[in-house]
């Protein structure tokens, strides 16, 4: 009997449609189309991991900023006084201050006007 690989075919096709499930029309369906599609969708996925950070580092700055206005002072003074106090608290963390304990956030706000 000839040897036809027919299992390695199958099991590799099925394996690219697995990752198009749930892409529109022969993008789920056609395994040439699908190829092309998750191939794409791999290249998206990989850029976009990196620009979450990018966009999240923004929503911080912007969450910072807004309270730092309440309180009279812009983002960059802001920053600048904590760099000059030496105060090494990340963007994140100032921005959840900023969200859930306004108070701590508002001495360093004062910390960051005596600079």
């Amino acid at each position: 009997m000839r040897a036809v690989n027919g299992t390695i075919h199958k099991n590799r096709r099925k394996k690219i449609l697995k990752r198009a499930k749930g892409f529109l029309g022969g993008r789920g369906r056609l395994y040439r189309t699908a190829k092309d599609a998750v191939m794409k969708s791999g290249q998206w996925a990989y850029r976009d991991r990196r620009v979450k950070k990018r966009d999240f580092r923004r929503l911080w700055i912007t969450r910072i900023n807004a309270a730092c206005r309440q309180e009279g002072i812009s983002y960059s003074k802001f920053m600048h006084g904590l760099n000059k106090n030496n105060v090494k608290i990340n963007r994140k963390q100032l921005s959840e201050l900023a969200i859930h304990n306004p108070e701590a956030f508002k001495k360093l706000v004062e910390l960051s006007k005596s600079a």
